[in-house]
């Protein structure tokens, strides 16, 4: 008599509540971290923006005038409170990163407003980060 060769139905189940126990951890980590890699772009470009304004000061001896960066995929920019010795850029972020919001001013003072915390000290990037 031959023997039949196969899983049984249980063992079927087993694998798919396997599966699906490490997708329910994944998919919401895997989407921290594609949040993560964009939130860099508003940053950067802040950074950025803070050095052309030090630059625009030194040629002017004001920030009146100065420009915030180029809007991109993800953020929007807005310079604010810009007097001779002062300057606020803010970066708010669009779409799903709508809840977002970061700032720097002529002290290098960074700030940020996001699901993860807030603070005006620093940048919160991550889950759990503290400044």
């Amino acid at each position: 008599m031959k023997t039949q060769r196969g899983f049984t139905l249980i063992e079927l189940m087993i694998v798919v509540v396997v599966i699906g126990i490490l997708a329910s951890i994944g998919i919401p980590a895997y989407g921290d971290y594609v949040t993560r890699g964009k939130l860099v772009e508003g940053t950067s470009a802040l950074s950025d923006g803070r050095v052309k304004m030090e630059q625009y000061f030194q040629d002017n001896r004001t920030y009146v005038g100065g420009i915030a960066p180029a809007d991109t995929t993800n953020f929007t920019y807005a310079p604010s409170h810009l007097s001779a010795t002062t300057y606020t850029i803010t970066a708010t972020g669009k779409g799903n990163l709508s809840a977002y919001s970061y700032t720097i001013n002529e002290t290098n003072t960074k700030a940020s407003n996001t699901p993860w915390g807030n603070s005006t000290t620093c940048w919160i990037m991550k889950k759990g980060d503290a400044c």
